[in-house]
């Protein structure tokens, strides 16, 4: 009987440590995804995201025309940006990305010079998918990103 109570007293301590390793964010496992309400400049920004065990294990951040081709593809913008600008979508949007995915939705995402439109856009979209993924709503959420 001794050692039963041990047992059970044992487990009883261990419980919390187990259930601080769970999930920390309160990510629900699924495919989310918040996409701009508005085209800008003919291109409608997105983020998708897919959670596995509580965690996010893939970020997509990218933007699409309205036939669907996406800008990071598109070689003629990508060259026009990187001379204004500095920068190009393939890299910032990459970039951003993996902010995202290190963070776990904490902390701040760092801009990219010449591409701070697109980062107020993303922290906008990050916040929306964050919220759906804690939900556990897989409906795609349209956020208003108009700056």
């Amino acid at each position: 009987m001794k050692r039963m109570i041990a047992i059970l007293f044992s487990l009883l301590l261990m419980a919390p440590l187990l259930t601080a390793c769970g999930n920390q964010n309160g990510f629900q496992d699924g495919y989310y995804t918040a996409q701009a309400a508005e085209f800008s400049h003919g291109w409608r920004e997105y983020i998708t995201i897919l959670v596995k065990g509580g965690s996010i294990v893939s970020v997509e951040y990218n933007a699409e025309n309205a036939s669907g081709f996406i800008k990071s593809w598109d070689n003629s913008y990508m060259q026009t940006m990187l001379h204004t600008n500095g920068t190009y979508p393939n890299e910032y949007t990459r970039y951003y990305a993996k902010q995202l995915l290190e963070q776990q939705g904490e902390g701040s995402i760092d801009a990219v010079t010449g591409a701070s439109s697109s980062h107020a856009s993303f922290q906008i979209l990050a916040q929306a998918v964050l919220e759906q993924a804690r939900k556990g709503d897989s409906s795609i959420v349209i956020a208003d990103t108009a700056h």
